[in-house]
């Protein structure tokens, strides 16, 4: 903005003027991203299972395919840590309705994602589809760790290794507690980036409140798609703990789009903890401050009360997007409630 425009509409401010639109967006939190949400609604509502992390591709045929997460309704919304699987679903249309195709990567005794399997990402890359994940092999958070299974087709077969794509730090370090929540991307320079979310295990152990920890994001680099993967020497390259608060975040999807990387995430604190946020970035190293990229529920559709065994009944997390034609063109994300009062998909079209 120009010195003259910027005293001009500080002078309309102290009068009490109307501001013209563009100074409007200049003082607002929320992004152009989240301006362009239309709500769709809920889908794959499945009786008898909490369904979270959803993931969508279409195929070449126009089909959308969509790989989730779920787990018994009967161990509660806990479930996810130490018994949840990763399954596939197919629809027509990315509204749906979706129809389960199969359980593709389920927790395997004895191997690193002994407990759990969860957090998919799906990718198409060089060729081959690259389902990104979480496994754990304790039932507990310190030893979620990032994996990875390849397949020649959507429908399989997936192969995964015996390791985890991603180890956590050494003691002491910001990242020594897991590795969790991959966002993947293929940098135009060839190279395959990988960021992840991690916090401080003494953090984690001494923290009060009702979120331990602090929650950062960092990046690893690889020039092959199973690594070996190399943590950048700038880690953690998003930290909020200096805002306050115990301020973090989780959940982020990355992308590249008009040669700018993008970051969708769900807030934990900088505007509230029901909020996604919008980070952009020129080098996917250096972000800039987050906007709102969509609010909470209630902000889009009417729900009934939130009964005593949903704690985080009204807001979106895990968001994912579904790019046709290499545009984004619907917002996935997950919702405690709908039909069984368990979790489910809940999507928007981006227009």
């Amino acid at each position: 903005m120009k010195r003259k425009d910027f005293i001009n509409t500080i002078s309309l401010l102290s009068l009490g003027a109307a501001l013209p639109a563009w100074a409007n967006e200049l003082y607002s939190d929320e992004s152009p991203f989240a301006k362009r949400l239309q709500p769709v609604g809920r889908a794959l509502e499945l009786e008898g299972y909490y369904v979270w992390c959803n993931s969508p591709i279409e195929d070449d045929y126009g089909k959308v395919h969509l790989f989730f997460s779920r787990w018994d309704s009967k161990k509660g919304m806990g479930g996810w840590i130490k018994g949840s699987e990763i399954a596939h679903a197919m629809a027509d249309t990315p509204a749906g309705p979706y129809e389960v195709i199969e359980t593709v990567l389920a927790p395997r005794p004895g191997f690193w994602d002994a407990t759990t399997c969860h957090n998919p990402s799906i990718k198409k890359v060089d060729g081959q589809y690259c389902l990104f994940y979480m496994g754990n092999s304790n039932g507990k958070t310190n030893t979620k760790r990032i994996g990875l299974a390849t397949a020649p087709t959507l429908s399989g077969p997936w192969t995964r290794s015996a390791q985890p794509l991603l180890e956590a730090g050494e003691e002491g370090a910001w990242d020594d507690h897991c590795t969790t929540n991959p966002a993947f991307v293929k940098h135009p320079n060839g190279q395959y980036w990988l960021y992840y979310k991690s916090w401080n295990t003494r953090d984690y152990e001494t923290g009060s409140g009702p979120i331990k920890g602090n929650r950062k994001y960092g990046l690893a680099i690889a020039d092959q798609i199973w690594g070996p993967y190399k943590k950048h020497p700038s880690n953690p390259l998003i930290d909020f703990s200096g805002k306050g608060n115990n301020t973090q975040l989780e959940d982020a999807f990355v992308w590249i789009e008009k040669k700018k990387f993008n970051l969708l995430a769900r807030d934990m604190g900088v505007f509230n903890h029901v909020n996604g946020i919008l980070l952009q970035s020129k080098n996917g190293l250096a972000w800039n401050d987050p906007k709102i990229a969509y609010y909470a529920a209630d902000h889009y559709i009417q729900q009934p009360p939130a009964p005593a065994h949903l704690k985080k009944y009204g807001r979106f997390e895990r968001p994912q997007l579904l790019f046709q034609n290499g545009k984004p063109t619907y917002l996935f994300t997950t919702s405690q409630g709908g039909k069984y009062m368990t979790s489910s998909p809940f999507i928007f079209r981006i227009s």
